[in-house]
Order: C-alpha cells, then sequence, then structure tokens
C-alpha cells in the first residue's frame, strides 16, 4: 500500500474509534446519573474539536467562540506535566513531564492525539533531570532541557536516546556553590526555559537561588549569586558559530561561552520573542516571576523588556522601582547606589502583571484558527492564588510590544469579595496594559471541575492551542466552539461560616487545641513562615489569637483539610511528599532525620484533622464502587467512593429514618447542588466503623 494512502486509511480507522469511544463515553454516562471524572473534571456528552481531534470538553470558563477539550490525564499515566511542543510535520507532540520533584523522575513522552484513549503516550527518556523547556531549533530538530543542559534529539527514532546530543552543559543547576563558598543541596529556581532567535542564537533562563535572596541583617552586600560573569537571576546568552547550529559536545570538548544578557530577573519561565527579532526595536519579552509577599496584592508580576546589558532589578526592587527595604544599604553607595529611582543601568518593567499570578508560558499566536488572536501575546498564569490560574491576551503593537494605558487599569480577580482590582504600588495606581482572557475562570467547583494551574502551551500547526496543566496531569487542546459562551460556574469554597465552625469545634476540644499549639510553634513558625506566606500571623498576637490565625489560614486553603480524613488533604501529601507536589517546607525531606519529634509532628497534623469534627469516624462500605448521599430535603448532592471516611454526627438521623448523618465530606464528591450545607445524609447499611 502506498504510504500516503496508508496513512489516510490509519488516519480514518482512528477517526471512527474516537467516534466509538465516545459513543461509549456518552453511552456510560447516560447509564449513569453522574458524569464520568477525569482529573477531577465532569465529563459528559459533549465534545470540542472535530472528527478525530473531538475531545471531551470540561468546564472552564472561556471566551465566547473557544471550548477546552481533554485530551490526557492522570488516567494515562501523567504525572507531573510541564511543557509541550508539536513535532514538525507531524501530529504529534513532545510533553516534559518532570514526574514530581525527585530529580531523576523526569520523562519525555512522545502525544498521539489520535490513539485511543490510554494509549496515547510513549516514552521516549526516562530518568531525566527536571526537563522543562522544549523548543524547535534553526535546524528544525527539538531541543529539551534539563536542570543544567540544553540537549537536541530526534523523538521518532526507534532508540531515541541514541540520538542525544548535548550542546550546552555545567549550566547552575540543582546543587550549586554559590561565589563565596557557600553549597546549596536544593537552588531554588532549578528549571531551565529557552527561547532561540531567528539566528540560532540561545537565551537561556538562570533562575536565582532563593526566593529574594534575604540573609540575616544588617545586609551590606550585593546579592553574591547574582554578581559576576555567571550569575544567577538571569537570561545567558549562547551564540552558535556561522552557519547558526550549535555542535554536539564531545566528552571532553569544554563549555560553549555565555554571556550575561540581562540581570536581576528572578525566574524567567515565560519568554517571548517576536519573530522579528533580533531586528532593532522589536521585542523580546520575559514574565517575571515576582518575590514572595504575604499581601494577596503584593508585588505584582512583571512584563519586562528584555534589553542587552540592563538589570531588571531582583533583589534590589520590586514593582515598579519600589527598593526593597532589606537592601537599603546596598542602594545608598556603590555600583547599585539608586539603583531602583535613579541609576541608568534599571530597567523598569514594561508592564504588571496580577500579583502572584506566576507566568509560565508566553507566546505570540500565529495560526489560521483563530483569526481574532493573530499576532497577539498569550500567558499563562499558573499561580494557585485568586490572581492565577487563567490564561489571558494582550493587543499588541506592531513591534510586538502590548499597550499600557493610563492609571487606573483593573484586572478580574476570580472567587474574591472584590471581583475586581487595580494595579497600584505603595505610591498608588500606575499604568499597565490591560488583557483580555481566554480562560477567565479555573478556580475549583465542586463536582464540575478542579482548579487548573496552566504551565507549557504551544500552538500547533492547524491553529488550536495546546495546553499543559500540572496540579491535575492533563493535556488540553482549546478549539473552536459555537454559539455564545456558557455562563460562568459559581465560586464554591469552603465558606466563612463553615470555617468558623470547624475553628469553633476545635477551640472546644482541650486534646485538639494542645496539638494545634504544638503545630503552629514546631512547624509553621519553626519551618513554614516566609514560604510564600505568613499564615496571617501579625506582630503582637497572643498565643491563642496566633493558634486561631494559622488554622483559619489552613481551613481557607484550596483542598488542604478535608476533616475527619487527614489522607485526603493536600496539607498531608505536601508535609509527607507523596504525589507531584513540591515537598513542604522547602528541605522537609532532612527533617525526619535532623530533627527529633517531626515525624511525631506530622502524626499530630494528621491527628488533628481526623478529630477536628466531634462525631464518630467511619468507612464507606465496600462493594459497589459509589455510594449516594443527599440533603435533608431529599436533594441528591453526590456520591462518595469505597472506603472513604466520614464524620458521622448521628448514626440514626432524628430527621431521615433509616440514614446516618455526618459532616460534609471531601469536596470533590459533590455534586455542586448542596455545596452550602454543613451534614449531609447516607444509608446507615453503607457504613462501617473505622478499623
Amino acid at each position: 500500500m502506498h504510504h500516503l494512502t496508508f496513512r489516510r486509511e490509519r488516519r480514518r480507522l482512528r477517526a471512527f474509534a474516537a467516534v466509538v469511544a465516545g459513543a461509549l463515553l456518552g453511552l456510560a454516562a447516560a447509564a449513569s446519573s453522574e458524569p464520568v471524572r477525569q482529573s477531577g473534571y465532569a465529563i459528559g456528552t459533549e465534545t470540542c474539536g472535530s472528527g478525530d481531534l473531538a475531545f471531551p470538553k470540561i468546564q472552564i470558563d472561556m471566551k465566547a467562540g473557544f471550548c477546552a477539550g481533554l485530551v490526557a490525564s492522570e488516567e494515562d499515566r501523567l504525572k507531573f506535566p510541564r511543557s509541550i511542543i508539536q513535532v514538525p510535520g507531524r501530529d504529534l507532540f513532545v510533553v516534559a513531564d518532570m514526574g514530581g520533584w525527585g530529580h531523576t523522575d523526569g520523562r519525555l513522552l512522545l502525544l498521539d492525539p489520535h490513539a485511543p484513549q490510554g494509549q496515547r503516550f510513549k516514552e521516549l527518556l526516562t530518568g531525566v533531570e527536571y526537563p522543562f523547556g522544549l523548543a524547535i531549533g534553526p535546524d528544525k530538530k527539538l531541543y529539551a532541557s534539563t536542570a543544567e543542559t540544553i540537549f537536541r534529539f530526534d523523538p521518532l527514532a526507534d532508540d531515541p536516546r541514541s540520538t542525544v546530543e548535548t550542546i550546552i552543559r555545567h549550566m547552575p543547576g540543582r546543587r550549586i556553590r554559590l561565589p563565596d563558598g557557600t553549597r546549596l543541596d536544593e537552588s531554588a529556581h532549578p528549571l531551565k526555559q529557552f527561547v532561540f532567535d531567528r539566528n540560532g542564537r540561545l537565551f537561556v533562563n538562570v533562575g536565582s537561588h532563593s526566593d529574594d535572596c534575604i540573609t540575616p541583617a544588617p545586609i551590606t552586600k550585593p546579592c553574591v549569586a547574582a554578581e559576576g560573569t555567571s550569575a544567577m537571576a538571569s537570561i545567558w546568552l549562547f551564540t552558535p558559530p556561522s552557519g547558526g547550529v550549535f555542535p554536539a559536545l564531545g566528552p571532553k570538548d569544554p563549555d560553549p561561552p555565555h554571556t550575561v544578557y540581562a540581570r536581576g530577573l528572578r525566574n524567567s519561565m515565560a519568554l517571548a520573542l517576536h519573530p522579528n527579532f533580533p531586528d532593532a526595536g522589536y521585542a523580546f519579552l520575559q514574565g517575571e516571576n515576582g518575590r514572595d509577599l504575604p499581601d494577596i496584592f503584593k508585588p505584582n508580576e512583571e512584563i519586562n523588556a528584555i534589553e542587552q546589558g540592563r538589570h531588571y532589578g531582583w533583589p534590589y526592587c520590586y514593582d515598579l522601582s519600589t527598593p526593597s527595604p532589606e537592601f537599603r544599604s546596598v542602594l545608598q553607595s556603590g555600583v547599585y547606589k539608586s539603583l531602583c529611582t535613579a541609576n541608568a543601568l534599571y530597567k523598569a518593567p514594561f508592564s504588571l502583571m496580577p500579583p502572584h499570578g506566576a507566568p509560565l508560558a508566553m507566546l505570540y499566536y500565529h495560526g489560521a484558527k483563530f483569526l481574532e488572536l493573530e499576532g497577539k501575546l498569550l500567558v499563562g498564569l499558573h499561580g494557585y492564588r485568586p490572581t492565577g490560574s487563567r490564561v489571558i491576551v494582550y493587543d499588541v503593537d506592531d513591534h510586538g510590544f502590548p499597550k499600557p494605558v493610563p492609571a487606573p487599569v483593573n484586572y478580574h480577580v476570580s472567587c474574591a469579595a472584590d471581583p475586581t482590582h487595580s494595579f497600584e504600588t505603595e505610591a498608588g495606581d500606575v499604568a499597565a496594559a490591560p488583557f483580555d482572557e481566554l480562560i477567565a475562570g479555573w478556580h475549583r467547583v465542586n463536582g464540575a471541575r478542579p482548579q487548573g494551574a496552566p504551565v507549557g502551551m504551544t500552538v500547533a500547526e492547524d491553529g488550536a492551542i495546546w495546553l499543559v496543566e500540572d496540579k491535575n496531569q492533563t493535556v488540553i487542546r482549546i478549539d473552536r466552539a459555537a454559539g455564545d459562551a456558557p455562563a460562568p460556574l459559581p465560586c464554591d469554597m469552603r465558606s466563612q461560616a463553615m470555617i468558623d465552625q470547624l475553628a469553633a469545634f476545635v477551640a472546644r476540644d482541650a486534646q485538639n487545641s494542645i496539638r494545634l499549639t504544638a503545630l503552629r510553634k514546631g512547624l509553621v513558625e519553626k519551618h513554614c513562615l516566609g514560604c510564600h506566606s505568613d499564615f496571617g500571623l501579625k506582630p503582637g498576637q497572643s498565643d491563642a489569637e496566633k493558634d486561631k490565625t494559622v488554622l483559619r489560614f489552613m481551613l481557607s486553603q484550596d483542598g488542604w483539610i478535608y476533616p475527619g480524613d487527614p489522607d485526603a488533604g493536600r496539607l498531608r501529601t505536601r508535609l509527607r511528599g507523596i504525589g507531584a507536589e513540591k515537598l513542604m517546607p522547602p528541605g522537609g525531606e532532612s527533617l525526619p532525620k535532623s530533627e527529633p519529634g517531626y515525624t511525631r509532628l506530622l502524626d499530630t497534623a494528621d491527628l488533628l484533622v481526623a478529630k477536628m469534627v466531634p462525631g464518630t469516624r467511619m468507612r464507606i462500605k465496600s462493594g459497589p464502587p459509589q455510594r449516594k448521599f443527599f440533603s435533608k430535603a431529599n436533594k441528591e448532592c453526590g456520591e462518595i467512593p469505597a472506603s472513604k471516611v466520614v464524620v458521622v454526627t448521628q448514626r440514626s438521623a432524628v430527621d431521615k429514618p433509616g440514614f446516618s448523618r455526618f459532616f460534609r465530606p471531601a469536596d470533590p464528591y459533590l455534586n455542586g447542588e448542596c455545596s452550602d450545607d454543613d451534614g449531609y445524609y447516607i444509608r446507615q447499611e453503607f457504613l462501617v466503623p473505622v478499623q
């Protein structure tokens, strides 16, 4: 059979298989009162896309004319997907899956979206340390990064590992030695994002070693890690030899030389070059992940217009020229005197972006599918706070720069009491580039979807936009949709009244009060303050006030605590390093050995959660996979899988004979109909005591 005819026949068969799979999925959904769930998304019969690129439609709040299809999920054995790119000329994609934060768990995978579900991935390379960046080079080959290297390989080869050619190595990675001799076993930002310009030059993110380079006071010297010819918190430039392609490095070849192209950039995970760069005046943009501060609206993230030789502020300034108070003496003399306010070395941000949004992907859209996006700048915001979890779109000028307008400039805040906020610094409202939202609402909605965290993003040759999303281990494809956009889904967070009730339960239980104090002193204050948050603690609070503040903070976080069932919450998985998310606190893997009593402290956290609600902990009986539960008014509220734990407050419910009353379950099992209730009812025969 002729190759072209064979490919057409294979595509026809794949399309037929996709239709059959969709029909079976629809029949399964129709046969059940509950939709199928994948990676926390409720999957119905609707699809997004067409032919064998039609995937189950998921409920994400999107701009009219767009829809999102779920291509792959944790059911496809994805672990921690971070980036994606299309193999040139093929309907295949390479996905970088870090596997977690273990340094050799990474994989590069080949995704065939036309294959049947569950068979879409093939492992290309395994044992890769922190794979992240993916790009097509000037030679049309596929390039990837580890924590210390850039390499190219052939993803279609019979043995991809045999085609690996390293072109850059020995960049600062996970384990580093600072210029002053300090050794770090875990640098804060080891991931390498990179981009090629049209001349084949290579620009690589070398992230900062810490959040803010703050050392014990007084700070009188510049940040040592950000200085010199191998500065971190910078963008490095590698220039290829004539011909524009880097040679493969042999075992004894020297590392290629580099220059520090730009400094003072905490972590450049979002980089975008205008197609005409490096012609004069065309944009080289960077999305800055700013330093951590507890205030939800401070500091803002930044879009920086990168120019060679300039300094962009970290760790001495943030926002629009706001000096970091910890570096006051450094800013009073020497090369960084008045850096943030009156120094030609410094270049202020081109525009601010939503605070704590965490931009991890940035590109110019070019494609035939979405003409309204042509040439515009797309940015994925990964951050978990209400300012993140979205994809935004900027209008740009002919040279690729967004278009700032005078203050005030408002942006949308998801699931907040005040749904809009203006860009501001300590000096007040400031000018900024306004943006539209391609994905506006990706907050968790009980029974419908989890909170989204977009990371990698690429535009396929057909113009569709592909995303990888690491919090829920998914690959998502954005396509055209007919009609008006569906109404946004509601904010479905734990209510303040619910938090008040849970806090009161703990306060009335002497043993749990003791456990909370131990956690606050031994864990939060000792290891966690400053790692993204201060937990709401303020100077001058009494011990009782501190306990109450810390508990309320933990209860308000998405999915940290499900009362009665410590195994279901993210607090336990983060503290014990279970799953793909980063261990909390940083360096926590060494604490059980180095700190007496630390393991007992983790057990105390489990006990606090398990015994938070007065009642009897009972397990859902094994047998059929799920058990329905109801409200007092007999409204169906969801189904709980066998073996899950609930806290029963009335074994024989007074107002519903034959049922037991239990406290609200782990929220993912609610269907959205009863989310404001604090108690539910399940048939008595479905429950057995916890052993």
